[in-house]
């Protein structure tokens, strides 16, 4: 029985598909608020995991690169934005790979727009 081929998945869409994980389960690296956004009146820390799992605004203008990393999103009558960076395994540096989850941490941390 010959071995299956191997599919090589782009750099970028492997990336996207670790982003995705840590954005839609919470897993895969940490999710941050800031405290700004944890004094909203009405901030529910379940409703915004809701929000950023649900999150489908890509487009050319906020996901240049493919790899879904940044996002905008309204909640309890605020914009707010998200984004994940990479940093090595100890938090110190950035990950000289983001698309390798063995050596790369990553954060994902939402903020109100105006705090940007």
């Amino acid at each position: 029985m010959p071995k299956p081929k191997c599919i090589d998945v782009p750099r970028a869409e492997a990336i996207a598909r670790l982003n995705d994980h840590l954005r839609k389960t919470g897993t895969g690296g940490s999710v941050m608020s800031t405290q700004n956004l944890r004094r909203v009146t009405g901030f529910d820390a379940t409703v915004l995991a809701a929000a950023l799992a649900n999150y489908g605004g890509f487009d050319a203008d906020n996901d240049p690169h493919g790899e879904r990393d940044f996002g905008d999103l309204t909640l309890w009558g605020y914009d707010l934005i998200w984004k994940i960076d990479y940093y090595d395994k100890s938090l110190t540096y950035g990950s000289h790979d983001p698309a390798n989850p063995n050596v790369t941490r990553r954060v994902l941390t939402v903020m109100l727009a105006s705090d940007w």
